[in-house]
């Protein structure tokens, strides 16, 4: 259905992200798109959606040679793209949102009923359970999902492109989510994803396309391959997935959340009542469907938000009404849930991203020193694999998991006393995960207190030493044995359809 050959994009600057690469989809298939960050996969599916223009190469459609120059024209050719960062409105309906754009009109006017009505048709038709008058602010992350899928559909699409679809949904949403997809793929639409997770392009997938260094490695029926095998091809060379984390005794406190509370605008409790600790050598990892309260507390313990009872003892000290930077000047690193908002200045360089929270390390207090900057510049490079020409190159010009690269190097190159992890291997690479992993497990060798928030079981599995589930705003699991409780268990306390009888805070 889709051949695009000879593909090459080469930015102003010289950067080539794509280098002759090339993919081939069937019709009816789900094709998996994979390969490391800044390998050059979603340049490849912008080029195919219209959002970036190829330096050379062809792109052909059902055998016939197609321009896209923007995406209308993609949409008119049946493709239709789902953004790893939803594109949606959030102060307008389901349906307006579906219809964006593309509003359905009667004698000038929009046509707010027959909207409602399509919308309907369209869920039904593709077991999308949504109603299509909610706010879509009000909806969970599943749910925008599935609008964003329905705006696509509700423009002909034939060809799906998600990106990255899977990467904040429960075991439970997910199996759900596939569902949704196989009842597409029966209805003789084709899809194409963009995932790092192995184990479910096993599950869903029919062929899977490689990318190494913009270039095309290989194109393989999922069946004849295994996930070592795909992980090899990736990055070039044997990938460690289960990285081995030896037991360490926990030491002294380091945070203390006592009684923590926060009320927003219209009364709404999204903590309640939240107490637990963090030791030197622990991690505690913060699990439950996004909205349920996490976001909230680590803007409080970062210092973003200082509207709230109960307090936050950091070393034994308070850090109620302490700017960010006083509170970093207390031992705490913070890794942000959105590294292009709150971890990178994108206008900046590598060199100046690296730097910013360490200036007096690069300068007299006065000047800074250049030649000290570039040092630590090229050791954070160097040793955190940032794949970039150079310490001036702009971080816009990343991929995002060279982006999120940046934002670790800068805060785990010198030993915090607290490491605040949210989402710290969203969107990267097996191989960049891997190496992130070892790093927050090295921090905690040398008394790093660590509180990770992370929506990815396997990362959760991989590294907590204690899970706290949050869910309406209250902790209702707080497991200490991690090894004794499954995916499926954890997603439903994940859900609120199971709750521990006592929480016991530790």
């Amino acid at each position: 259905m889709i051949r695009m050959t000879n593909i090459s994009k080469i930015y102003d600057n010289g950067i080539v992200a794509n280098n002759n690469a090339f993919i081939e989809i069937f019709a009816g298939e789900i094709h998996a798109l994979a390969g490391e960050n800044g390998a050059g996969k979603s340049t490849l599916m912008k080029i195919l959606y219209g959002l970036e223009k190829p330096t050379s190469g062809k792109i052909y459609l059902n055998d016939h040679e197609v321009m896209i120059t923007s995406p209308l024209v993609a949409n008119s050719l049946g493709i239709g793209m789902v953004h790893q960062h939803f594109m949606l409105v959030n102060e307008l309906t389901v349906a307006e949102n579906v219809f964006l754009g593309k509003e359905i009109t009667k004698n000038l006017m929009i046509d707010y009923k027959k909207m409602t009505e399509s919308v309907n048709e369209l869920a039904e038709k593709f077991g999308m359970s949504i109603h299509p008058e909610e706010i879509v602010g009000n909806l969970s992350i599943v749910q925008k999902q599935k609008v964003e899928i329905l705006k696509a559909l509700a423009r002909k699409a034939k060809i799906l492109i998600l990106d990255e679809p899977t990467a904040v949904l429960t075991p439970q949403e997910t199996q759900e989510f596939f569902k949704q997809l196989e009842l597409l793929k029966k209805q003789g639409y084709t899809i194409i994803i963009i995932t790092h997770k192995l184990n479910e392009i096993k599950q869903i997938c029919d062929r899977i396309t490689i990318m190494r260094n913009g270039k095309f490695i290989g194109m393989y029926d999922v069946k004849e391959i295994s996930e070592a095998e795909i992980s090899k091809l990736m990055v070039g060379r044997d990938v460690i997935h289960e990285i081995k984390k030896t037991e360490i005794e926990p030491g002294a406190i380091v945070l203390a959340v006592n009684h923590l509370t926060k009320i927003v605008s219209g009364g709404k409790i999204v903590l309640n009542n939240i107490s637990f600790s963090c030791k030197q050598g622990e991690i505690v990892c913060l699990c439950g469907v996004e909205g349920n309260g996490q976001r909230e507390l680590i803007d409080i313990m970062t210092g973003f938000d200082q509207d709230y009872s109960g307090n936050i003892l950091l070393n034994g000290i308070n850090i109620a009404k302490k700017s960010i930077k006083q509170i970093r000047d207390m031992g705490e690193s913070h890794i942000p849930e959105d590294r292009t908002l709150f971890g990178v200045d994108l206008s900046s360089s590598i060199a100046d991203n690296l730097i910013s929270t360490s200036l007096n390390d690069v300068s007299n207090g006065i000047f800074i020193n250049k030649k000290r900057v570039e040092e630590v510049s090229q050791d954070g490079i160097h040793s955190y694999q940032i794949k970039c020409e150079d310490a001036t190159q702009k971080v816009n010009m990343l991929s995002g998991g060279n982006m999120q690269k940046v934002v670790v190097a800068r805060e785990t190159k010198k030993i915090p006393s607290l490491l605040v992890a949210n989402q710290p291997t969203r969107g990267v690479d097996v191989g960049a995960i891997e190496f992130i992993h070892k790093k927050i497990i090295n921090l905690c060798h040398h008394q790093t207190a660590v509180l990770l928030v992370s929506s990815d079981l396997t990362e959760v599995f991989s590294l907590a030493d204690r899970i706290l589930v949050f869910y309406a705003g209250n902790i209702v699991a707080n497991i200490t044995n991690v090894k004794e409780i499954t995916e499926e268990e954890l997603g439903l306390y994940m859900l609120g359809l199971k709750r521990m009888d006592e929480v016991k805070y530790e």
